[in-house]
C-alpha cells in the first residue's frame, strides 16, 4: 500500500481520529439540482461542514443552496473553477477548530444530485494515510457524447510527466489534506485544474490514488453547446500542461547551471 507524504494528524487524548471533512461545491446556476447535492453530501461520514461556492450564478443557486443547510459564499461575477475552489479552501480553512486537525477537503460537482454521498469512498485513503490525494472514478454516463480525445490528451500529458496514468485524468471530485491543495496552489485556470493539480502533485512527491464511485451528473451532450464546451477543455488542459512543460525545463536548465556553478 503507498504511504501519504502528508503525516497523519495526531489521535486525541481519548485515542480518537478527530479529523473531519469539508465538502467544497463550486457551482454556477445549479438551483436545480444544488440543493439535492447538499442534503446528500451533508450524509457524508466526517463531514462537518458544506460549502457551496456560488461563481456568479444569475439564477438562485446561493438561496437554494444555504435552504438546503449549506455554508453559502459568493462570487460577485464569474472567476472560474479555479478561484471558486481557492475561495472554498480559504473559508474551510477559516472554519478550522483551533486545536483540531484542519479540515480535508472533498471536492465534489454542484449537479450530482442524490448520488454525492457516493463521493464517500473518497475520504477513507486519504483520512487513513493511504493517499494525499484520491479521485474518483465514474461509471458511463448516459447521454455523454464525447470521443475522449480531451481525457486522452489529459492522460498522455501527465504520464508524460509524471509517470502516472490515471484512468479518468479530468474528474472533479476528489479528497484531498489542506497541505497537499495548497502545495498545488495556485490552480490551473478553467477546465485544466485538475490536469494542472494531478501533475503538481505527483511532481512534489504526494501521492494519488482512484477510486470508483457510483455517481451521476450532467454530461456535455454531442450538439454544438457539447462540442465547444470539448473544446474549451482541450484548450484549457493544453494550456496547463505546457505551463507545467516549461516550468519543468526551466527547473532542470537552473538545476544545470546550479550545479555548474557549485
Amino acid at each position: 500500500m503507498p504511504v501519504a507524504k502528508t503525516p497523519r494528524p495526531a489521535v486525541s487524548r481519548a485515542g480518537r481520529d478527530t479529523q473531519r471533512v469539508a465538502v467544497v461545491i463550486p457551482a454556477k446556476d445549479e438551483q436545480e439540482r444544488i440543493a439535492a447535492t447538499v442534503r446528500s453530501a451533508r450524509a457524508i461520514p466526517y463531514v462537518d461542514l458544506v460549502l457551496v461556492v456560488d461563481d456568479g450564478s444569475e439564477d438562485d443557486t446561493q438561496h437554494v443552496a444555504r435552504d438546503a443547510g449549506a455554508v453559502v459564499v459568493r462570487h460577485s461575477h464569474n472567476r472560474g473553477k479555479a478561484a471558486a475552489m481557492e475561495t472554498g479552501a480559504a473559508v474551510a480553512a477559516m472554519r478550522d477548530a483551533p486545536g483540531r486537525p484542519p479540515r480535508l477537503l472533498l471536492f465534489i460537482d454542484g449537479d450530482l444530485g442524490d448520488t454525492a454521498v457516493n463521493t464517500a469512498p473518497l475520504v477513507a485513503p486519504v483520512r487513513e494515510g493511504v493517499a494525499d490525494v484520491a479521485i474518483a472514478l465514474l461509471p458511463p454516463q448516459p447521454g455523454a457524447g464525447g470521443r475522449g480525445i480531451v481525457v486522452g490528451a489529459a492522460r498522455r500529458a501527465i504520464h508524460a510527466l509524471t509517470g502516472w496514468t490515471p484512468q479518468q485524468p479530468l474528474s472533479g471530485m476528489r479528497c484531498l489534506t489542506r497541505e497537499a491543495f495548497e502545495a498545488a496552489t495556485p490552480l490551473a485556470h478553467g477546465w485544466g485544474v485538475e490536469t494542472g493539480m494531478t501533475i503538481d502533485l505527483l511532481r512534489k512527491g504526494y501521492v494519488a490514488v482512484e477510486v470508483p464511485c457510483d455517481l451521476r451528473h450532467r454530461p456535455s451532450a454531442n450538439d454544438f453547446r457539447g462540442q465547444v464546451h470539448r473544446a474549451g477543455q482541450y484548450r484549457d488542459v493544453m494550456l496547463a500542461v505546457n505551463a507545467r512543460r516549461l516550468r519543468g525545463a526551466f527547473d532542470a536548465l537552473r538545476g544545470v547551471h546550479g550545479d555548474t556553478k557549485s
